[in-house]
């Protein structure tokens, strides 16, 4: 485990709750609009976009709650493994989600429409989240800590749907591939699930998986 001094510590855990608290704003702003866009449109993956950043928002309340209990060492590992598998229970629900939505979208052949505020977002979250994730990550590795590697891992994951979420939409506006949206929300599960169970067991989460993106 690294072994930081105390007052290099605190900065540390400063510097987690902003980047904890810059996440959630960003997250509320994005579900908001994910979700209202993905609705006009008829978007799967639009919407599951959307339901993602709201798990995120979860997931960052539970970082931010971690980073608070850090100055007990008691409270800090009791906290640490809690906060490790809500992270790894809330990733399932959205593996759930994603294949419950995108599968009934594909048998009921549901078109969406063309998503220019989607497509605007799915860009605008591919450069903001690697920055995020790679800072919290930082911070997490810095305090041996876990459940924020974890929980950062979902902001550089968010980085990952967003590139899937941009594919899936401009194929369905650039040549009409109505498919490419629900399929393009199911190629997130995997990713999605295997943090997920990780998260739950308790085991060391898919740090260096991630790690590429958010250099």
């Amino acid at each position: 485990m690294t072994v930081v001094a105390p007052l290099a510590r605190d900065a540390l855990v400063r510097r987690g709750q902003w980047l904890s608290i810059a996440t959630l704003l960003y997250n509320a702003v994005e579900a908001v609009v994910a979700i209202a866009a993905g609705t006009l449109a008829g978007s799967v993956a639009l919407i599951g976009f959307g339901v993602d950043s709201g798990i995120e928002l979860a997931a960052s309340f539970a970082a931010l709650w971690r980073l608070n209990q850090d100055a007990d060492i008691e409270k800090r590992e009791r906290a640490e493994k809690l906060t490790h598998r809500v992270v790894g229970a809330l990733f399932l629900a959205l593996a759930m989600y994603v294949t419950w939505d995108a599968g009934i979208a594909l048998w009921r052949r549901e078109i969406p429409d063309e998503s220019t505020a989607g497509l605007l977002l799915a860009a605008a979250s591919l450069l903001v989240m690697p920055l995020l994730g790679r800072a919290k990550r930082n911070v997490g590795v810095r305090l041996g800590s876990r459940a924020l590697q974890s929980e950062s891992n979902q902001t550089t994951l968010c980085a990952m749907l967003s590139a899937i979420l941009l594919v899936g939409l401009g194929l369905n506006a650039l040549l009409g591939w109505w498919w490419a949206d629900p399929v393009a929300a199911l190629s997130m599960v995997p990713i999605i699930a295997k943090e997920a169970f990780e998260g739950l067991r308790g085991e060391a989460s898919c740090a260096d998986d991630l790690t590429g993106l958010s250099k």
